[in-house]
């Protein structure tokens, strides 16, 4: 694909979401993974971690509706949104979790999503595993959070690591997937794993 072709792709699902009203692009890449996996169903809680600005939110509300929750956390502040709950922390501190869990009011998730990326360096073997660990962060919460059955999605730096976390997830849940949606970017070696069927530990 020429570079053209890919920023005019990119172009378009930027235009598209200041045209339906989404604070990000990003809102397609989780609208086209719920259309091929259908991990959201109306009336679901969600977590989604690493938030701002608000995309992703935005659509998993849409999804799971009035009856539905959505609870989203970034370290980065977020505008408002209607019905939906937003916390500003860290979800690798202790502090956050706890946050999190009174926010939860002792309810178990259906879905976890993160979108999260770390501040890219340039150099690929760095970020790579500075992804990484924020997928396991995400790994740590969905095993925290979610009910037997649930599902988890994330974002991760295609490298050297990947196989083992996917590993890690396939002890945890049974059905994992890759899967690169439309929306992103040709240049960018993020991909997203789909898992389901959570299971909880004996």
């Amino acid at each position: 694909m020429t570079r053209w072709y890919s920023e005019r792709k990119n172009e378009y699902f930027y235009k598209e979401a200041k045209r339906d009203g989404y604070r990000s692009r990003s809102a397609f890449k989780l609208i086209q993974i719920q259309k091929r996996f259908r991990i959201l169903k109306q009336g679901n809680i969600v977590i989604d971690l690493g938030a701002a600005p608000g995309g992703w939110s935005q659509v998993a509300k849409e999804i799971v509706g009035e009856k539905g929750t959505v609870l989203g956390i970034d370290l980065s502040p977020i505008q408002p949104i209607r019905g939906i709950t937003f916390l500003q922390g860290d979800i690798a501190k202790e502090s956050s979790l706890q946050e999190l869990i009174q926010s939860m009011e002792e309810k178990k998730a259906d879905a976890v999503l993160s979108d999260m990326s770390p501040n890219i360096s340039g150099n690929y073997s760095v970020d790579h595993a500075r992804s990484i660990f924020l997928c396991e962060q995400a790994l740590i919460t969905a095993s925290t959070f979610l009910k037997s059955g649930g599902k988890f999605l994330c974002k991760v730096f295609e490298g050297e690591e990947l196989p083992r976390f996917m590993n890690e997830i396939k002890n945890k849940f049974g059905s994992v997937k890759k899967f690169t949606p439309p929306a992103s970017r040709k240049s960018s070696s993020e991909i997203y794993i789909i898992a389901k069927s959570f299971k909880h530990s004996i």
